[in-house]
């Protein structure tokens, strides 16, 4: 019996499903593009404006950081609220869930996905001119 056993409503242990991991990886993959799109758009923005990789990644992390942990915040108890359930499978989505949503948004979004960035400096922002060329212009 595992540590939190009693907390879930567990009895005895219980193997988890073939497809859970991954129907959990689909769909973390899809939340996560959300808060990427968000947080990269606005560090996109930034860089438009100052030419600077460091004040850009600063700006956006600023801007989007408490909106992205609201929302992970908010999931994640959206998910924990599913451990209720009888049924076993649901348990497991919804705690791993809980999980990989915490840290996707706290480890990767708001840490990794930053720091990569600002070590990276202006290749962040290169792009092929034969690419440049064809995609439009797209200015706010």
């Amino acid at each position: 019996m595992g540590l939190g056993d009693s907390l879930l409503g567990l009895s005895e242990p219980v193997p988890i499903e073939s497809y859970v991991p991954m129907m959990m990886f689909a769909i973390v993959f899809g939340l996560s593009m959300d808060y990427e799109i968000f947080l990269l758009s606005r560090i996109a923005e930034s860089w438009r404006h100052s030419q600077d990789n460091t004040v850009a990644v600063g700006t956006g992390l600023a801007v989007t950081g408490r909106v992205i942990s609201s929302a992970a915040l908010i999931m994640t108890a959206v998910f924990l609220s599913f451990t209720a359930s009888p049924t076993v499978v649901v348990k497991m989505l919804a705690l791993g869930l809980a999980v990989s949503v915490i840290l996707d948004a706290s480890v990767v979004r708001l840490v990794l996905v930053p720091s990569v960035m600002v070590l990276t400096g202006r290749a962040n922002w290169w792009l092929p001119r034969w690419l440049d060329r064809i995609l439009p212009r797209l200015r706010a």
